[in-house]
């Protein structure tokens, strides 16, 4: 049997930090979550994010109840380390990148040792053609200056001990080092200091303090409805953007467009206005999806669906 994934929960939100885990979830469950950590050197830090994925509480309620995955109060999971095993971790951190770095040095010298090895025949003339253009390009940009008109190669100066404008001083010379970009990992499961208590179930995590989601009847009509659209087939993602709470997709997100967006009615008898029934059908159609309306009965544990479009009229 295969262990748990852990969700490792903080201020009552749920992480992954295993790349494991967020592949497994994804692949085998169709969870998707949120990248929400930066990557370095990446200017778009809005667009390309990294780990950990943080989960939507409807998300994290469910793999509970399916028994997928348990709940880790995280803070109080990393005890104080001693002395010896943060200087062993030190050790092993360091160990690691320099492995990292000689691999990559490696890498680069063979590449530049040889150039061509990865190259087609073809992309090695375009090549080999662009080189002979700069190389016409730059002997007919170079002026022909008189031998006797041609500067001096060594400037005179009076004072021997300045050095000559725009050369800078022997001692302010610094050799450019290189930049390198090391993993590290992102998980605290493998630290001799890190003690995590599951909790199997949100009855228990509630009692313990760290996870309070579903306590309403509009958390409870979300997580009926995600799980009524998960048990279909359907990934699902947030859908704030479109005007309601999920996306719901055919497929993997990366893969297939969105074919609905989906609003939660908490309830039958909830009031639901025309303006916002108008406001649905013009927004779903104006992004090419049709807005769903999901309807939950609490009593009866149903959820009931009706979709609107927007249709034109004379």
């Amino acid at each position: 049997m295969t262990q748990p994934i852990m969700l490792r929960v903080s201020n009552f939100k749920a992480y992954v930090w295993d790349v494991d885990d967020i592949n497994i979830l994804r692949s085998h469950h169709h969870i998707c979550g949120i990248l929400t950590g930066t990557l370095p050197h990446l200017s778009s830090q809005n667009i390309f994010l990294g780990l950990p994925l943080q989960l939507m509480p409807e998300e994290a309620v469910l793999l509970v109840e399916n028994g997928i995955a348990v709940l880790v109060d995280d803070p109080s999971a990393h005890h104080t380390p001693s002395p010896s095993a943060l200087k062993l971790w030190k050790e092993a951190r360091l160990d690691d990148a320099r492995q990292q770095i000689a691999l990559t040095e490696e890498k680069g010298s063979i590449e530049a040792s040889n150039p061509d090895r990865a190259m087609s025949e073809n992309a090695k003339r375009k090549r080999k053609e662009r080189e002979e253009r700069r190389a016409r390009a730059k002997a007919d940009a170079a002026p022909s200056v008189p031998a006797e008109d041609s500067p001096s190669p060594h400037p005179t100066s009076e004072n021997h001990s300045q050095p000559a404008i725009g050369e800078p001083p022997d001692s302010a010379i610094v050799m450019p080092s290189k930049s390198y970009t090391v993993n590290i990992p992102a998980s605290s499961s493998n630290l001799e200091w890190y003690a995590p208590h599951s909790h199997a179930s949100l009855t228990i995590a509630r009692e313990a303090g760290i996870w309070l989601y579903p306590s309403t009847l509009q958390e409870r009509a979300r997580c009926g409805v995600f799980r009524d659209l998960w048990e279909k087939g359907y990934y699902m993602g947030g859908g704030i953007k479109f005007g309601g709470e999920y996306l719901v997709y055919p497929g993997d997100p990366l893969r297939y467009h969105s074919h609905f967006v989906a609003s939660v009615v908490e309830a039958p008898d909830a009031t639901l206005r025309p303006m916002e029934i108008v406001a649905h059908g013009r927004l779903g159609t104006g992004t090419k999806k049709a807005h769903l309306l999901c309807e939950w009965n609490d009593e009866t544990q149903v959820v009931s669906y009706l979709s609107v479009e927007w249709a034109g009229f004379g």
